[in-house]
């Protein structure tokens, strides 16, 4: 058997490594080894663990959905804490989840001031965001992790999903912000964003959440 460090290990932007057969205690081991600080994230499922390297189409996409998420909780005067890419795992269930961007919304009083989380006696985030570019998202583990609502962006489009019954449902809606065209809204902002960059397409999209309310 030949054993190889995490630092011989090189994957390119846009790639993934997947390791297999991968115990709780080993996934424990590599991201100590990875640290905090770093641009790779990671899914582990049944013993199956996923580092990938993010793309700048990626980043830039889930930038933008995060800023648009601050947004329509701004405009609509909701409160929340904003967890980011945290890392989620519990070994009883043998998974661990690092989201693109993920909100406390309905329990963001529970999260205020808190630096790491510990799914033992903290709830899973209300809202995930995940952007697809060079993988697929592990909805398995958001199940596991039971995050109310997810939201996927692939193939440019964006899917919105809802916690019913102990499975995802896909839905036209969101739960969190009832009666916004939230999908429109953030197609509109996303195609914007493409022709006249970032700050110009945030502003208009905060506008036309006004011109709604």
């Amino acid at each position: 058997m030949v054993t190889l460090q995490l630092r011989q290990l090189d994957v390119p932007p846009g790639q993934r490594l997947v390791v297999r057969d991968l115990l709780w205690a080993e996934l424990e081991s590599i991201l100590a080894e990875l640290g905090d600080h770093r641009a790779a994230r990671i899914a582990y499922n049944d013993e199956v663990l996923e580092i990938r390297m993010p793309l700048p189409k990626h980043e830039r996409t889930k930038s933008i959905l995060g800023d648009a998420v601050k947004i329509l909780l701004e405009e609509l005067e909701i409160d929340c804490e904003c967890f980011g890419s945290t890392t989620f795992k519990r070994q009883e269930m043998s998974y661990g989840i690092e989201p693109d961007e993920c909100f406390y919304i309905q329990n963001h009083q529970l999260m205020v001031g808190k630096d790491r989380v510990d799914l033992s006696i903290d709830p899973p985030p209300d809202l995930a965001i995940e952007v697809d570019v060079t993988s697929k998202t592990q909805i398995s583990a958001y199940l596991k992790l039971k995050v109310a609502e997810l939201w996927v962006y692939a193939d440019d489009d964006l899917k919105i999903y809802t916690l019913q019954a102990g499975a995802y449902q896909s839905s036209t809606v969101s739960n969190i912000f009832r009666g916004l065209p939230v999908l429109t809204l953030i197609q509109n902002l996303l195609e914007r964003s493409a022709t006249i960059g970032r700050s110009q397409s945030l502003r208009d999209f905060r506008q036309d959440i006004r011109a709604l309310l």
